[in-house]
């Protein structure tokens, strides 16, 4: 089941955020500008309405695949900075107390739901083309991270 993204939750310490991420950050800006459930759209397929447990919501965890294009980090790392990083955690909605996930989450919702490895290069491509519309990225050129992308050579081992 997909369970949708809210708001954060109420937490006594959500001011936090108004102190230590300032109103221009780039991630700050991202998350109050831009709107992600298109990723909703283009991951349903994927995920079973009717069975299961819920799942991790999956505008978090592109979020999460998101700064890890963004910053040369590993799935380990990424996961670990977002424990004390406020600009992660907002970024990503979490309330400045709330738990992170467990790396191997990343790698599952690659293997899962991101089945078309052309994928996640297309939602990347839509969010960046969202945040130069709202003037959040002010450069043509991005570099991505393809750690986990497949190349079409060499795709079978001899």
């Amino acid at each position: 089941m997909i369970q949708r993204h809210h708001s954060p939750h109420l937490s006594a310490y959500a001011d936090l955020y108004d102190v230590v991420v300032p109103s221009d950050h780039k991630l700050r800006k991202m998350n109050d500008l831009i709107d992600f459930s298109f990723i909703y759209e283009e991951l349903e397929s994927t995920y079973s309405l009717n069975y299961g447990r819920s799942a991790i919501d999956p505008i978090r965890m592109f979020q999460y695949l998101l700064l890890k294009s963004i910053y040369p980090l590993s799935d380990v790392d990424l996961v670990e900075r977002s424990k004390y990083d406020m600009s992660f955690k907002y970024f990503l909605g979490m309330v400045p107390e709330e738990t992170v996930i467990n790396p191997s989450s990343l790698t599952k919702f690659r293997k899962m739901r991101l089945i078309d490895a052309n994928l996640l290069d297309v939602l990347i491509a839509k969010t960046v083309e969202i945040a130069l519309d709202k003037g959040i990225i002010q450069s043509k050129t991005m570099i991505v991270d393809a750690t986990h992308t497949k190349s079409r050579y060499n795709q079978q081992r001899p």
